[in-house]
């Protein structure tokens, strides 16, 4: 999978490892959690309207476009929420758990 976002600078930041979607990602302490997003794929979530993945909009917490969950069920910002070790970051609607919102079929 190709990354939407490349780092060209800060390199030397302390590495962050993180899950998203069960797979193991690195990060860079001080990243927001759409940069470690979209460092690692190409899209930053499942749209809970059924329209297909989406990537952000506005960046700065402004839009709502970038709802991304815990694996415990907890809803995040991905433009606004600070990256820590050992996250678990689910993006995909199918692997929320019964009574996550949204609550979709897919």
């Amino acid at each position: 999978m190709n990354a939407r976002f490349v780092r060209v600078a800060e390199t030397g930041r302390k590495p962050v490892t993180i899950v998203i979607d069960g797979s193991i990602a690195q990060a860079k302490e001080g990243d927001t959690l759409m940069v470690a997003l979209l460092t690692a794929q190409d899209t930053l979530r499942d749209s809970e309207f059924g329209d297909g993945r989406r990537a952000g909009f506005c960046l700065m917490g402004a839009c709502q476009d970038c709802w991304v969950w815990t694996a415990s069920g907890e809803r995040l910002r991905a433009c606004t929420t600070p990256v820590e070790e050992g996250m678990s970051i689910v993006t995909r609607i199918g692997q929320t758990k019964e009574g996550v919102w949204p609550r979709a079929s897919v």
